[in-house]
């Protein structure tokens, strides 16, 4: 896996056991996938993002990227309605390698309930879960 040490767990986001990361703004939640799933996957080459208006229920798939390694479903970590997408992705998908936190993000959503928040995990518990698979 390599070591855990070189990868960024940013402590104002929260994690979902499908490596994602959520930035909470109110209402909004912005999404991406974490530094550790970007480095399992190695460099992308294809992000498959919804279009704004989508609505999506916790846990259902609302895109894919792919890498020279895998394509992968991106599973949603809250419901809610997509009011943004990261549209630089379309033409370079490596923001999410360089910077999947900042740059690389990939969607914005209107959350429909704070409940969902409950099944997120610390950025501490984030590591935690990470260094018991290895």
């Amino acid at each position: 896996m390599g070591d855990l040490g070189e990868l960024s767990f940013p402590n104002d986001l929260r994690y979902s056991d499908d490596h994602a990361w959520v930035r909470i703004k109110g209402d909004v939640a912005v999404i991406g996938i974490t530094d550790y799933a970007q480095n399992q996957l190695g460099d992308l080459t294809f992000v498959d993002l919804p279009e704004e208006g989508e609505s999506f229920e916790k846990g259902e798939e609302y895109g894919a990227v792919e890498s020279s390694k895998a394509a992968v479903d991106l599973i949603i970590p809250l419901s809610g309605e997509v009011t943004a997408i990261n549209e630089a992705l379309d033409e370079n998908p490596r923001l999410v390698n360089s910077s999947p936190y900042e740059e690389g993000w990939m969607i914005e959503i209107k959350m429909e309930g704070p409940e969902d928040l409950e099944g997120l995990m610390s950025a501490e518990a984030y590591t935690n879960m990470l260094q018991a698979q290895d």
